[in-house]
């Protein structure tokens, strides 16, 4: 699919014909099965991406709220909820269409959590004790550089967030940004040319 200027995964894609799709991803010896959609972000499956940012996610100590910002239809969401059942887990998305995603995947793999449609933290007016995202790098710099500054604003003392980013993507940049915003900022791990982020407050 070609997106247009209309139908970019982080807008609200809802008018768009409906095109669902069930793809199976097994981690940590269980196997999900996602519902896919046009217009969603990665609809053919998990995303590599997302994978490594997961496996350096379910290391984490998770209490609390966890937020999945920019949820897409899940994943992340699904098997955070599965893994860290005590948690309380926030899905947020500006694309409609993929919070609607999010709740059937919790619901179809037994987990649950919450599916909040906000532009970055514009309907997430409390703070969480972690934030996990693979960042929309596509809406430009300049606007993931003002989400990551939202973050920090949303983020309990001592809470953590954990991002994927691409080194061609800017991740070398997004380290030394959000070293300025944090005082700290980890490259945990690197793979296929992702880096995974990690800061803490």
């Amino acid at each position: 699919m070609v997106f247009t200027a209309q139908t970019h995964y982080y807008t609200d894609n809802r008018s768009l014909p409906e095109n669902r799709k069930d793809h199976s991803f097994r981690f940590l010896d269980r196997t999900y099965v996602f519902t896919t959609d046009d217009g969603v972000f990665a609809k053919r499956g998990v995303d590599y991406g997302t994978q490594l940012l997961l496996k350096n996610a379910v290391k984490e100590e998770l209490s609390g709220t966890v937020l999945d910002l920019g949820c897409g239809y899940g994943v992340i969401s699904v098997i955070i909820a599965s893994l860290f059942p005590e948690c309380r887990v926030v899905g947020s998305d500006v694309n409609s269409r993929a919070l609607e995603l999010t709740l059937l995947n919790c619901r179809n793999n037994g987990t649950a959590a919450e599916a909040v449609l906000s532009d970055g933290f514009s309907q997430i007016p409390y703070t969480v004790d972690a934030v996990i995202s693979n960042p929309p790098i596509r809406t430009g710099k300049q606007k993931v550089y003002a989400l990551f500054d939202d973050v920090h604003a949303h983020l309990k003392d001592g809470g953590v967030f954990l991002a994927v980013m691409r080194r061609q993507h800017g991740a070398e940049s997004a380290v030394r940004k959000l070293t300025e915003l944090f005082g700290n900022c980890a490259v945990t791990d690197r793979d296929k040319g992702f880096w995974i982020l990690r800061a803490v407050k």
